[in-house]
């Protein structure tokens, strides 16, 4: 499912929005550590394009701005920690934690992971490559994605959401082929550090529904932010 796994079908219910602009929350104020003005942070700036994308409330946005660049007292220290291990039929995956206390989202994650396999740090990471992803949207019916890729230096393209496109570059690239897509036609909408499958799971349509629901309640917990896994399409 080549990059980040996402419950598309429930992001239309309020309480998954809910968790959408908790998760985005928590990178904005991680991106703030380093200024508040999204002009001399690309990081924040991409951030909060996406944050009004989704129709983050501005009070909200505004307010995780304030408390990740210092600006609010009573302030967050945010800890990022990822899992490796197995969903159910060995398929393999890597989940991503932002957190205040690390005490309480261990047993947490322990507990999301007895219906699959909680593994060792690098016990699944070798089967995937760690890149740059970034989602962009073509100026134009014409915009070449294929050129996109070659001339702004990105590894590979695939198709993504709504008509964008999912650019694969180096985690050293990143920022440079973000600057290079505008030249060629495209927007950048969002651009992160993710991890990709080297060996995709091919399951049945009985096995997929299970691991879905696996993946499901591992995105619901608060403190998850992302979810990569090694799963066909």
């Amino acid at each position: 499912m080549g990059a980040q796994w996402k419950a598309r079908h429930k992001e239309i219910a309020a309480n998954a929005k809910g968790r959408i602009f908790g998760k985005l929350s928590k990178e904005i104020m991680v991106a703030a550590r380093t200024g508040a003005d999204p002009d001399m942070n690309p990081r924040l700036r991409l951030l909060i394009e996406q944050a009004k994308k989704v129709s983050m409330p501005r009070e909200t946005l505004e307010r995780a701005v304030k408390k990740g660049a210092g600006l609010l007292d009573g302030g967050v220290s945010l800890e990022r920690l990822t899992y490796e291990g197995f969903a159910p039929h060995q398929v393999p995956v890597i989940v991503e934690c932002l957190t205040d206390n690390a005490n309480r989202t261990y047993p947490n994650i322990r507990m999301l992971f007895r219906k699959g396999q909680l593994g060792a740090t690098g016990s699944v990471s070798w089967d995937f490559d760690h890149v740059g992803m970034i989602e962009a949207t073509p100026n134009a019916k014409d915009a070449d994605a294929e050129l996109a890729a070659i001339e702004a230096g990105a590894q590979d393209f695939e198709p993504a959401e709504e008509d964008a496109t999912l650019f694969i570059s180096d985690i050293t690239d990143l920022d440079a082929v973000c600057k290079a897509l505008p030249t060629f036609g495209f927007t950048v909408v969002s651009a992160q550090l993710g991890y990709r499958p080297k060996n995709p799971v091919s399951l049945s349509d009985v096995e997929r529904e299970e691991v879905e629901a696996f993946l499901e309640a591992i995105d619901a917990d608060d403190d998850v932010q992302k979810v990569y896994v090694g799963l066909a399409s």
